[in-house]
């Protein structure tokens, strides 16, 4: 039975959505993995954000070869993080507080415990057969093509049960899902709908460009160095060198994109997809969220990149998306479980996250936080014996995976592992962590998490900055400047992104400074704005209707 829609099925639209990664978040029973219950326990602080959604990473059933991105049954929870019923309760509690959830499918590949693959692998003519992308050697044994895998090495695995080979894009314990076999889109689709039904309000959907395979598995032509554009993947990646042409990106993915979208309309549903790819990220950003037939969001990695986002590098990164995506939607985000966090990938002061934060909240799109960003965590160092991400492993040194993102949630000053869990957690709790950790910052009327909150809040007060367009995004030296306008209001937005002063001429208009508690200025009796360092100025004009 379908529940009613939501009152606004355009709620996703300007949302702040707040990741969790479950892993990390509570853990309610003190096996030193975080849970469901944990999540449960924890909603009233996210609520206390003002945020509009939770996306939750997986949970679902796995042997956790890459923590829950390799998953062995999409409809059920994973015993480690819980149950059934308590997904239910998180679900009711979530929306009593007012809070949409969205959890994170991926539908790319699977786990090579998954039944489905179990079977596929049999034989060459079982019911499941075509349901991976299986292909035989080149006559001298080589793999069918050049792909490679973004973990490393070549995306071919050899099966000897089958005498072939499975595409793998991620670990070889992760085989690819053939999406141009009916059955799997009809599959997939199930499974959505299963999780719909459950009261879930949308999808992360990981990986989305990767879904589709070329049929005729062509080569990836190489890359110019002078092209490579290490984003999705770390330079020591020889992933890097392709032109991945033919091993995603592909256009027949539309089709199931539609498919996916017509039925999350019946449950008012939305879903932020994740694009990764170093050449064409927005051009499929713009492809994937334009119509208002496929993903109503999409993020690239211009922003999660480890490019410090000077005025400059904002500036053309917007004028990117309008040209590349103009009728598309982002969802902004700093951070995620897959990259360093961004106070420590680009070296910010407190006052320099401030200055970005605001900036986010004014940019045109939706926007994702990662748990932890409220506090200003810098990524953790860790010890490679301490290392769980296969990822990390693989490339250590050069590359030191996912895991400093990762660690656990700081709760309270109090103990060594911050009020995560009463157990060992399953990555360290770093120290450096301790003296930012929620119970800390609540006290202190002047940290940064009063000042998310305070930035969600300004956001959220002015359509303007929620649903309004924008005029074309600026540097006026080291500052970024723009106009958001809706129907009712003008919000003209300058951030200096330096250290030190400067100064910029006021636009013409009768505007009244806004936004001071979130250390905005306003313009001098000269009509300029002297903005001091990692000052932003907000300034509102009303815009009387016909």
């Amino acid at each position: 039975m379908l529940r009613p829609l939501t009152e606004n099925p355009d709620w996703w639209r300007g949302a702040v959505i707040y990741q969790i990664y479950p892993r990390s978040y509570q853990d309610s029973n003190g096996d030193g993995i975080g849970d469901l219950l944990g999540i449960t326990n924890r909603l009233p602080h996210i609520a206390s954000l003002g945020v509009d959604a939770i996306w939750i990473s997986p949970f679902f059933t796995s042997p956790m070869r890459d923590f829950g991105y390799d998953v062995s049954d999409y409809c059920d929870v994973d015993p480690m993080f819980g149950s059934l019923a308590d997904f239910d309760a998180l679900i009711s509690m979530a929306h009593q507080l007012g809070v949409k959830v969205m959890i994170d499918l991926v539908l790319s590949h699977t786990s090579i415990d998954h039944p489905w693959f179990a079977e596929s692998r049999v034989s060459k003519d079982n019911p499941k057969s075509n349901w991976y992308v299986w292909a035989d050697a080149k006559p001298d044994g080589t793999p069918p093509s050049n792909w490679l895998s973004i973990f490393g090495g070549s995306a071919w695995q050899w099966d000897a049960q089958r005498c072939q080979y499975y595409l793998h894009n991620f670990l070889t314990t992760q085989p690819d899902l053939n999406f141009h076999e009916p059955e799997v889109q009809d599959a997939l689709l199930k499974v959505a709908e299963f999780w719909l039904q459950r009261g879930v309000d949308g999808f992360r959907l990981d990986t989305i460009n990767f879904y589709v395979h070329d049929q005729e598995l062509r080569d990836n032509p190489a890359l110019p160095a002078e092209r490579r554009n290490p984003i999705t993947a770390p330079a020591a990646n020889p992933y890097t060198w392709q032109d991945h042409q033919y091993d995603k990106n592909r256009p027949e993915n539309l089709e199931f994109l539609r498919k996916l979208r017509t039925l999350m309309n019946q449950y008012g549903a939305a879903a932020v997809g994740e694009v990764g790819d170093d050449l064409y990220g927005l051009d499929i950003l713009g492809e994937y969220t334009s119509g208002g037939d496929k993903v109503q969001m999409s993020y690239a990695f211009e922003l999660l990149s480890s490019v410090p986002p000077t005025a400059q590098y904002v500036s053309e990164v917007m004028g990117a998306v309008d040209e590349k995506a103009p009728e598309g939607w982002v969802c902004w985000a700093f951070s995620n479980h897959d990259v360093p966090r961004h106070i420590s990938r680009w070296k910010l002061t407190d006052a320099a996250a401030r200055a970005y934060t605001t900036l986010m909240m004014c940019l045109r799109g939706s926007v994702c936080i990662y748990q932890g960003e409220e506090l200003g965590l810098p990524e953790a160092e860790l010890r490679f014996e301490d290392l769980q991400d296969p990822y990390g492993i693989q490339f250590w040194p050069e590359f030191k995976g996912r895991d400093g993102c990762r660690t656990p949630m700081v709760w309270d000053n109090n103990n060594q592992n911050g009020g995560f869990s009463s157990g060992h957690p399953w990555l360290p709790v770093s120290h450096d962590h301790l003296p930012r950790a929620v119970s800390e910052q609540e006290k202190d009327p002047g940290a940064l998490l009063h000042h998310y909150r305070k930035a969600i809040h300004f956001r959220h007060s002015h359509e303007a900055l929620v649903k309004g367009t924008h005029d074309t995004v600026r540097a006026e030296g080291t500052v970024v400047c723009f106009t958001r306008k809706s129907e009712s209001e003008e919000i003209f937005v300058a951030v200096n992104l330096s250290g030190d002063p400067y100064t910029i001429e006021m636009p013409e208009g009768d505007w009244h400074q806004i936004g001071i508690e979130l250390g905005s200025t306003g313009p001098a009796p000269d009509g300029k704005l002297h903005l001091g360092p990692w000052q932003p100025a907000l300034a509102l004009k009303h815009t009387p209707k016909a």
